[in-house]
């Protein structure tokens, strides 16, 4: 098998996370338990066979750097847990639209450079995937990214709550290309939702009706700056109470339910 090919659109914390994984997790005995790796081989496909071709921000302090020293670089703080070697991937100049924040926008400075091809860039690299790793919120920059990855014929990720999967219109238009769409919204490993979902399914399977429920998000990266700023988090607070409502057998008040910052 070949490798799969990979575009990575804003190079974060998540981005940093994936990337090191990938590395640090290369060439794994199908035989590993991993705490966190679900599946080593998904097909014919291993860890080893992900690449990383190439990647987009907007950061002033990442854009022209390798990929490698890119995910190191502030504001990203992901826990550095695996070496990443010269990639020989540069990171391209991104579309800004509503990708900053105002309470990150002292933290992230737009690179005077120009939009990069992307469209292009992802047809000439012969990208297989992009996975969305855009902050919180970012409306307009996640569909503007859509038409570029349809244009170009990829599949793609979508790891933030916007809507994109979901959604019948775009769900077509990728159906339409040929190419799959999995998404929306990813969890952390061992984060506030999952921990959640898990309690409220025991609940549900000891017989205890649920009357009120309520969970608050706090962090220490610029996703939580980004859930300061209520009218970013619209659709991560649906996404994040959906995951929880899903364990309830006879659903809840809205009223009586807070999931998020």
């Amino acid at each position: 098998m070949g490798k799969i090919k990979v575009a990575i659109i804003g190079v974060g914390n998540c981005a940093s996370s994936f990337v090191q994984g990938i590395h640090k997790y290369v060439e794994l005995p199908e035989d590993t338990v991993v705490p966190g790796i679900m599946h080593n081989r998904i097909g014919d496909y291993r860890i080893e066979d992900i690449e990383v071709v190439a990647a987009f921000d907007i950061d002033q302090n990442k854009v022209g750097k390798d990929v490698s020293e890119a995910i190191f670089t502030e504001p990203n703080n992901t826990l550095k847990f695996a070496e990443v070697p010269h990639m020989g991937v540069t990171v391209e100049r991104g579309m800004t639209h509503d990708g900053i924040g105002k309470y990150v926008s002292h933290l992230v400075k737009k690179s005077p450079h120009s939009t990069a091809d992307i469209s292009g860039i992802l047809k000439d690299r012969g990208v297989d995937v992009v996975i969305n790793y855009l902050p919180v919120g970012s409306e307009m920059a996640t569909k503007w990214y859509v038409e570029q990855i349809l244009e170009a014929r990829c599949a793609m990720i979508n790891c933030i709550p916007v809507f994109i999967a979901r959604e019948d219109y775009w769900g077509a238009r990728f159906e339409e290309r040929g190419v799959p769409i999995v998404g929306d919204d990813i969890k952390s490993q061992l984060g506030a939702t999952i921990t959640h979902r898990v309690l409220t399914r025991l609940f549900e399977d000891r017989g205890v009706k649920i009357l009120n429920t309520y969970q608050l998000n706090f962090g220490g990266n610029t996703d939580f700056l980004n859930l300061l700023e209520r009218e970013r988090t619209v659709s991560k607070r649906i996404s994040k109470t959906s995951a929880v409502t899903s364990q309830m057998t006879n659903g809840i008040d809205p009223d009586n339910i807070h999931v998020g910052p």
